[in-house]
């Protein structure tokens, strides 16, 4: 086997590897979101009593969609064609928008949860 083929064949490894980290951050998030809203339901009817539970979805969210885009950039990192490039341009520029409106929402919660609490 050739080394060019080598190289190829390990960074497809390395894609899948950081792709299933990134779906598995993901959906441990999802899971352990919908537990905590299934358990803090039939606990107190309070919305506020939601808003930490969405913080720590969107952190999960914001990691796994690091993850992801490491997956692309590692795709594209081994002899990548223009239109690879390009993909990868538009991936990178959705992703990095998801996460950057998910990271001002989150700092929004959590700004309003710190509010909450200095209330007497």
């Amino acid at each position: 086997m050739e080394p060019a083929e080598l190289l190829r064949q390990g960074d497809q490894v390395l894609v899948a590897v950081v792709e299933v980290a990134g779906a598995l951050v993901i959906f441990v998030g999802a899971v352990w979101a919908a537990v905590r809203f299934v358990v803090e339901g039939l606990r107190h009817r309070s919305a506020a009593r939601f808003t930490p539970i969405r913080l720590s979805l969107g952190r999960f969210l914001t990691l796994g969609l690091e993850f992801q885009l490491a997956a692309d950039v590692l795709r594209t990192a081994v002899s990548p064609s223009f239109t690879q490039i390009g993909q990868l341009a538009a991936i990178a520029t959705i992703r990095t928008a998801l996460n950057y409106f998910l990271g001002r929402e989150i700092r929004q919660e959590q700004s309003q949860v710190a509010e909450g609490e200095r209330r007497p």
